[in-house]
């Protein structure tokens, strides 16, 4: 049961087709071969060519210097990552990444809402180049530990933490088998330096979070979107629908996306196969996406005719984004829900994560995702229906209880 709205800071976003990557942002971890487009004093008009001459005497050029006067052993292993790496990192998009095959484990893992670590969503200011935690699971290692929000990471076991190390490679590094130990070094506002030993664990990743609010309006509180959500979702819905609801908020803020397939099960649970349009479009269209010459390559419907016949309100901000704004933008389309809080973030953007043969993996973008009225929101975001910016002094607090939440107490408004 939830009873507050736990401020969630994001560093990228991502919706994909399979999986979804909170974790997963932008390029190489400690640089790249090939991503720094400002030192290039040559281009292709053919493109990137491996095999290209120019390509082949540079490299072997670099690999003389390197034999003949760098200090340390080189790390073949980690050339070769970097080197994949820094490809993707060429492309010069956040969202298009190369994964290790232990990365691309812990990914899918992930995506089936379980995985053995500490129990915690962390993420990087982007300003900073902090790692912290954004929020701990209930129950998991780190809430049993004493981890609170917003503690930042300055050393895990032995390793020193910079800022300038990725986030997967933090990550990577917190992990571990069940029932082994971490020694992790914490900075906390106000009490300085604190140090913990978390035994990781099974850890199952709680993305839905539900409560009746006085009036019989229900609350659903949703993080992101993963496998296990839609069923979380579904439980949520149906229990407070049980219980009386008159009407249900659905608390999509500092939600960053996830899996297409999660978002468009739930908005078929809430729409039946029958809802349309005023201009004519859909019937029942959720999402549809095209690709870069604008073919439309996926286009999801609802599918049965079961729906939730109550007003809603769907609360959303600037950190809501990709799969939230999906969701956000079906409601709004149909008319189905007033949403209410400030501009969201505006990815609409879809990748796909495509296996390759050592078991590695890259995601790659591949196409623009349109509402069932057929707007794109990427790098504008979807307008409420009723703007309220959250309260200046609640901003800076990681916990925000209903009874100070200006934002949710509009929303209450609407019913």
């Amino acid at each position: 049961m939830k009873s507050k709205f736990i401020k969630r800071s994001i560093i990228c976003v991502t919706l994909v087709l399979t999986t979804f990557g909170i974790a997963g942002c932008a390029g190489g971890r400690f640089g790249s071969w090939f991503g720094n487009k400002e030192e290039t004093t040559e281009s292709s008009d053919e493109g990137f060519d491996p095999n290209s001459n120019r390509i082949k005497s540079k490299t072997e050029e670099i690999e003389s210097l390197i034999d003949n006067y760098y200090y340390f052993d080189a790390d073949a292993e980690k050339q070769e990552e970097e080197y994949f790496d820094g490809i993707m990192e060429g492309l010069d998009d956040p969202y298009s990444v190369y994964y290790t095959k232990k990365e691309y484990e812990d990914l899918e893992e992930e995506n089936n809402g379980e995985y053995q670590g500490i129990g915690s969503v962390v993420s990087k200011n982007i300003e900073s180049g902090e790692i912290y935690v954004v929020r701990p699971i209930v129950d998991g290692p780190s809430d049993k530990a004493g981890i609170l929000p917003n503690d930042v990471f300055v050393k895990v076991d032995d390793v020193e933490l910079t800022t300038d190390m990725e986030l997967d490679y933090v990550v990577d590094l917190i992990r571990g088998d069940k029932g082994t130990t971490v020694h992790l070094t914490m900075y906390r506002e106000g009490e300085g330096f604190i140090e913990f030993d978390v035994v990781r664990d099974k850890v199952e990743n709680v993305t839905v979070e539900y409560e009746m609010l006085d009036d019989k309006i229900g609350y659903i509180s949703v993080s992101q979107f993963i496998g296990t959500t839609p069923g979380q979702f579904k439980e949520g819905i149906d229990s407070l629908v049980s219980d009386g609801a008159k009407g249900i908020v659905i608390d999509l803020r500092d939600n960053p996306g996830g899996m297409v397939t999660a978002v468009v099960e739930m908005c078929d649970y809430i729409l039946d196969d029958r809802v349309e349009l005023s201009d004519g479009k859909g019937p029942g269209v959720i999402v549809y996406t095209e690709d870069k010459k604008g073919n439309q390559i996926d286009r999801f419907e609802c599918s049965d005719n079961h729906s939730v016949n109550l007003p809603i309100v769907v609360l959303v901000n600037g950190n809501s984004a990709s799969a939230s704004e999906i969701f956000t933008g079906c409601m709004k389309d149909y008319g189905k829900a007033v949403v209410v809080g400030t501009t969201t973030y505006g990815k609409g953007i879809v990748q796909s994560i495509l296996p390759l043969s050592d078991g590695s993996a890259v995601k790659i973008t591949i196409a623009k995702y349109f509402t069932p009225a057929g707007n794109d929101i990427h790098k504008k975001g979807i307008e409420p229906d009723v703007q309220v910016e959250l309260d200046e002094k609640l901003k800076q607090k990681v916990v925000i209880e209903h009874d100070e939440d200006n934002q949710l107490k509009e929303a209450l408004k609407q019913f």
